[in-house]
């Protein structure tokens, strides 16, 4: 599979920081990565898991998700929310003009869904604009 076009320098600074700044800053989060649709990994914060993983799954994840908001004739897809007994994941799709990104958030269940949501939608914003 070949390497994609790195990103701007700016972006790429953007999407680290961000990707800190909610690790630290929402309780309950482990995991947060920034990776391209074709699954290499951008930016990452971490508590656990792997990277390069993760990357790959938020890939997975967002290839989906654009299917179905395709068949369903319902615009570009924006996220999806994976719910389970533990926590959550939040896959949110970032668009540029240089790439198309994905952000995926794991949080643990006693994190609050909406602040994760909010969050990471700043974060998409900031990253899409930079």
């Amino acid at each position: 599979m070949p390497v994609p076009a790195p990103l701007a320098p700016s972006a790429t600074s953007i999407a680290q920081r961000e990707a800190q700044d909610l690790l630290d800053q929402v309780e309950g989060v482990n995991t947060v990565v920034v990776a391209t649709v074709d699954g290499f990994d951008v930016a990452s914060a971490l508590r656990t898991g792997e990277a390069a993983r993760v990357a790959a799954m938020a890939s997975s994840i967002a290839a989906i998700s654009a299917v179905v908001s395709q068949e369903a004739s319902l615009g570009r897809n924006k996220s999806v929310t994976i719910d389970t007994e533990a926590g959550f994941a939040v896959v949110h799709s970032v668009y540029r003009e240089d790439a198309e990104l994905v952000i995926i958030v794991i949080a643990q269940g006693g994190a609050l869904l909406g602040q994760v949501n909010y969050r990471v939608a700043q974060f998409a914003r900031a990253l899409a604009s930079a």
